[in-house]
């Protein structure tokens, strides 16, 4: 009874009003934007590092002797704050996930909570994977693929707007394209999806892998969207053993309250116990 009692105090605890979830809410984002400019002061320390470490891959792509020009007015500057933002971001993401953490955390139950390490450890392995795959192969090549049209007569001078702008995006639709563990981990946990469901669908990933590789790869060369097919068909592959791991084990042992197993045991006995007085 005391226990009862414990936890329908803790549950009307919890318990908040919309004007709070603003308030909290507006705290919580006070304190992850404070972190993000934070984050962005130690990355202006090392901008030229991180600069460098950008643009080192398109540039060795880009046909020998291009370089690439600013054509307005604070081009440069918004390059290096944009950079300088990224870092900055990167730098906070541990606080920012932290704070979204205690925001939501008391509206869920216990074992919900259970899933916030392993979420957050393969939400970070995808968007690492999906950064590094655009940042060393992905955009380089379709630097590479462009730079070889370069008609006689034409310099090619592309210019930091531009070059970083498709960056950008490049790498953002991978960090999405690589949560799919992520989105099958939170889909396999609340039952939506099963292994075996993702099994029986694998002949449309392996066709939508190669529409997107030929999609994203300007280049007709069967290769090159082969190279890309291939790691969207192996984070499906390793969606469906992370979706089996996860699965909720014995649904029917846990549907069954431990009292009525109770009962039903000791309703039993007594039925043989009867029995046997009566034979």
């Amino acid at each position: 009874m005391r226990q009862l009692q414990r936890v329908t105090s803790d549950d009307d605890e919890g318990k908040m009003g919309f004007l709070e979830h603003l308030d909290e809410l507006r705290t919580r984002l006070i304190r992850s934007c404070i972190a993000i400019g934070a984050g962005m002061l130690v990355a202006f320390l090392f901008i030229d590092r991180l600069t460098d470490f950008v643009m080192a891959p398109t540039r060795a792509a880009l046909p020998s002797g291009t370089e690439l020009i600013t054509t307005r007015l604070g081009e440069g500057f918004a390059f290096y704050f944009d950079v300088g933002l990224i870092g900055g971001v990167i730098i906070a993401a541990p606080y920012v996930l932290f704070q979204v953490w205690r925001f939501i955390a008391p509206g869920l139950h216990q074992q919900e909570r259970r899933l916030a390490v392993p979420f957050v450890l393969v939400a970070s392995l995808g968007t690492g994977s999906g950064f590094l795959f655009a940042h060393y192969f992905l955009f380089p090549s379709i630097v590479e693929f462009f730079g070889r049209f370069n008609p006689p007569g034409m310099k090619m001078m592309p210019t930091v707007d531009n070059t970083f702008g498709q960056y950008k995006n490049m790498v953002l639709a991978m960090v999405i394209v690589f949560q799919l563990p992520t989105l099958v981990l939170f889909l396999a946990r609340m039952r939506i999806v099963t292994a075996r469901f993702l099994w029986t669908k694998i002949r449309y990933a392996i066709l939508l892998a190669f529409i997107a590789g030929a999609v994203l790869t300007p280049s007709p060369d069967p290769w090159n969207q082969t190279m890309l097919a291939a790691p969207m068909l192996a984070l499906y592959v390793f969606s469906i053993g992370l979706a089996w791991l996860v699965a909720p084990r014995n649904t029917r042992k846990a549907s069954v309250p431990p009292k009525l197993t109770l009962v039903v045991t000791a309703t039993a006995l007594e039925y043989a116990r009867r029995k046997h007085h009566m034979g």
